[in-house]
């Protein structure tokens, strides 16, 4: 898969749990695993926004293009 989601980076060094994340960005535990593991299709902006001010980070700490020759 070329984009790689590393919100479990980006909680571990923000010593943040996905419980925590969950309630201060508002997404369920089940979609915000769903995230974290890769396995979703797509983003919404506001969401990734959301994430983004809860960690205190760039879009481009949490998402990762690894072309295929890489992967």
């Amino acid at each position: 898969m070329p984009i790689v989601v590393n919100v479990d980076v980006m909680m571990a060094k923000r010593k943040m749990s996905l419980n925590e994340l969950s309630e201060i960005v508002g997404l369920t535990l089940s979609n915000l695993s769903i995230l974290k593991t890769g396995k979703a299709k797509a983003i919404r902006f506001s969401t990734l926004e959301a994430i983004c001010k809860a960690l205190d980070c760039q879009p481009g700490d949490i998402l990762e293009y690894v072309s295929d020759d890489e992967g």
